[in-house]
Order: C-alpha cells, then sequence, then structure tokens
C-alpha cells in the first residue's frame, strides 16, 4: 500500500512515519509533504496513492484546501492538535480523526479501519464522533506548574501572554513580564492548549490571543507582534502563517 504524509512539523512527521512502519511494515510511503502548496505540486504528477495522513492545519492553511482542489478516491487519515474540524474530516474521504500526539494503539485501530474497507462513514456516526471531540475541548490544561527555586507554584493559562522556545528550552511569559521554564515542548503544548486562546505563528513562539494587541506589517509580507514585557528577538509570524494567523484571529 502506498502511503503519503502531509505534516509540516518534522518531528510529529518523523514519529508518525516510524509507527506506520512499525505497524505495517509492508506499507510504503512514498513521500512526505510539509504544505499544501508541495502537496498540490506532488498530486500533479502523482495520481495512485492508496493512504493518506494527513495534519489539518499547515503552514500555509488548512489541508482541506489540497481535497477542495485534487478529488481523491483513496482514504484519508487526519491527524491535529485539533478538534474541531471533525465533521469537514469526514466529508473529505476522512476514515478516522486522531488528535495529536498520537498514540499507537490508536493508529493501529485507524489502520485497520483501512484495511478492512469500513463503508463510508454516515451521518450519524460522524455526528456521533464530533460530539464526542466536543467533550474533549474540556481537557485543555488551565494551569502550568512550575518551579521558582524550591517552591512550586501554579501558574493559569489566563495569565499567559506566550510561550517560546530558546536555547534548547521552553519558556512561559506572564501578562505581568514574568518568565518560568516548563517541560513540554513546543509541539506537545500545541495539544495542550486550547486553539481558540492560542496559536503557533512560528517554530519558536505560540502566543495567547489576549497578547496579540501591537501587530506591525514586517518585511517579505509577514507580521510583526509586540508583545509585552518580552525582551528578546522580534516575534514574527511566517509568512507562511500570515493567512491562517488572520483567520484565528478574526475567528
Amino acid at each position: 500500500m502506498k502511503v503519503l504524509i502531509i505534516e509540516d512539523e518534522n518531528r510529529a512527521a518523523r514519529k508518525l512515519e516510524q509507527m506506520i512502519k512499525d505497524i505495517t511494515p509492508s506499507y510504503e510511503i512514498v513521500a512526505v509533504l510539509e504544505s499544501i502548496e508541495d502537496s498540490l505540486a506532488f498530486f500533479e504528477e502523482n495520481s495512485k496513492v492508496d493512504l493518506i495522513f494527513s495534519d489539518i492545519q499547515l503552514a500555509d492553511g488548512l489541508s482541506f484546501e489540497i481535497y477542495d482542489k485534487i478529488k481523491l478516491e483513496c482514504p484519508i487519515i487526519f491527524t491535529t492538535a485539533f478538534d474541531n474540524y471533525a465533521i469537514k474530516a469526514f466529508k473529505n474521504n476522512g476514515v478516522d480523526y486522531l488528535l495529536k500526539p498520537v498514540n499507537a494503539e490508536e493508529l493501529q485501530t485507524a489502520i485497520n479501519k483501512v484495511e478492512k474497507q469500513k463503508p463510508q462513514t454516515s451521518v450519524e456516526d460522524i455526528l456521533k464522533i464530533a460530539a464526542s471531540l466536543n467533550l474533549e475541548k474540556q481537557n485543555y490544561k488551565s494551569r502550568f506548574m512550575v518551579k521558582i527555586g524550591d517552591k512550586i507554584n501554579s501558574i493559569s493559562i489566563d495569565e499567559i501572554s506566550l510561550f517560546y522556545s530558546l536555547e534548547k528550552s521552553t519558556f512561559i511569559l506572564t501578562n505581568l513580564g514574568r518568565k518560568y521554564i516548563v517541560d513540554y515542548s513546543l509541539e506537545y503544548l500545541e495539544s495542550l492548549l486550547d486553539p481558540k486562546l492560542f496559536y503557533r505563528i512560528n517554530r519558536k513562539n505560540i502566543v495567547s490571543i489576549k497578547a496579540c494587541k501591537n501587530i506591525v506589517s514586517y518585511t517579505n509580507s509577514r507580521l510583526k507582534l509586540q508583545v509585552e514585557h518580552y525582551a528578546g528577538e522580534d516575534i514574527i509570524v511566517s509568512r507562511e502563517r500570515v493567512q491562517a494567523f488572520k483567520a484565528w484571529m478574526d475567528a
């Protein structure tokens, strides 16, 4: 079976690729693509794919744009940190919808669905799945435990302006300008944070919507955020994420 992976986070793509190889060694992974643009170019030259593992929020927009333009017959297993695209996913040949971080048991179940050639998901099934995913919204983190000297403190999500990566560590910046180290990668934080409240604007920054008060145009069609109390490198919305960032801000 020829398999395509569409995922813009290198670490997540590598992990998923290895998990697929471990579960189904006979599967051939024909390509790992990072963007809508790359995917559309791929399908212009390659029409034969048996299964797609697809993230939803890519650097240059939502992967649904690919499937709106390229009509595919093959099943798609969506993998994403966000749970608010379930119904649309199933309308785009989705056979399963896995929330990140994907675990081996859920992946095995999704692959089993494909191999058994499960009949098209009914509207009733879609609504049941969407309802169950909506319940998981309550599981987004509301607080983070941080260490201050010998003491442990609890920081409410409402107090946080920014998560940022610096010298292989991840930091919290609070509304009052205090910073703390947290034991999470930015990639994993994406699955813990409510996507309505936080957005990853580039490889190094996840910003709170409450902190996005000062946004200015920057070179090469990018945007620059001025987050209060932050004195590090410029916080730049990468060009590929500007459109999606604006949509997030306007939701």
